[in-house]
């Protein structure tokens, strides 16, 4: 599994214009998954959104982080399988890296579950597999890469 983790001032993802998900300050996660991926994966990822420490302090100062998790901060979770991209040869991406959406659907509903759940994280998600516009200003800009 994949993910772009950025810190926000706001997001939201439309789906034909209409708003599916938005968050104020708190975190934006485009998720990709790939074949094999499965509960540990989901454990790590989910695990990772809700306990880096990449968040501004209550003053807003960056001294000293906080976790989601210790903030309360909301998450923006949207799938992306363009994150498993393949562009070594040619100049068309290959997709043969991204899980087939039967098999990556659920395992993005289960981290969101599990950031609920586990971590007690309020979560939007944009939806699955539809054409999303996904608009935010990133705090910082603040962006980091997890694999799992």
């Amino acid at each position: 599994m994949r993910t772009v983790i950025q810190r926000v001032r706001r997001a939201e993802v439309r789906v034909d214009g209409a708003v599916v998900g938005a968050v104020d300050a708190g975190l934006c996660v485009l998720v990709g998954v790939t074949h094999g991926d499965g509960r540990a994966q989901i454990e790590k990822t989910a695990r990772k959104i809700a306990q880096l420490r990449i968040l501004r302090s209550s003053d807003g100062g960056d001294d000293e982080r906080r976790s989601a998790e210790e903030a309360g901060a909301a998450v923006l979770l949207v799938s992306q399988f363009t994150l498993y991209a393949d562009v070594r040869k040619g100049r068309r991406p290959g997709w043969s890296h991204a899980a087939p959406g039967d098999v990556a659907e659920p395992i993005v509903e289960e981290v969101a579950r599990e950031l609920r759940d586990v971590y007690g994280l309020h979560v939007e998600t944009g939806r699955f597999g539809a054409m999303m516009d996904v608009e935010l200003v990133n705090d910082g800009p603040f962006t980091i890469l997890v694999e799992a």
